[in-house]
């Protein structure tokens, strides 16, 4: 009887490593690099875990807190993943003080016939110390994105 128990938690066990995959996501161009990684359960609306991602503005300055952000759980804030498209919307404020900034990272991608999934990416970025309405940069391009 022992051993039918053991055997049946090996199998269960193993099909629990099938439940779930992971998504990343990157782009480095002339102005914008960045990363993301996350983990993906095939169960319960696919949510994601482990959410991380790093992103620099190259055209920023190297002491500008809104040269570099790293991204955590909290900063996905919406994502589409399926065998088509995968999209990610990811952002996150900065706070020096009392001034807010924030980046928002917005990715649309659709998948091609080798599994990939390539588009487009578009970041906006506001800053407190720019102009009135603090929207101080618009970037865009091409990002390469892949699903497991």
């Amino acid at each position: 009887m022992r051993t039918i128990i053991c055997a049946a938690m090996l199998l269960l066990s193993a099909n629990a490593a099938f439940a779930s995959g992971g998504i990343w996501c990157s782009a480095d161009d002339a102005a914008v690099k960045f990363q993301l990684d996350a983990g993906v359960t095939n169960g319960l609306g696919n949510p994601t875990f482990n959410f991380r991602g790093d992103l620099e503005i190259l055209g920023r300055p190297v002491g500008d807190d809104l040269r570099k952000t790293v991204f955590e759980n909290s900063n996905l804030t919406q994502y589409w993943l399926d065998d088509r498209e995968l999209r990610l919307l990811v952002y996150h404020e900065h706070q020096v003080l009392k001034m807010f900034s924030s980046v928002e990272l917005t990715i649309l991608t659709k998948a091609t016939e080798e599994g990939v999934y390539d588009g487009q990416y578009s970041l906006a970025v506001y800053d407190s110390t720019a102009d009135a309405d603090h929207r101080s940069a618009d970037f865009t391009g091409k990002v390469s994105c892949g699903a497991e």
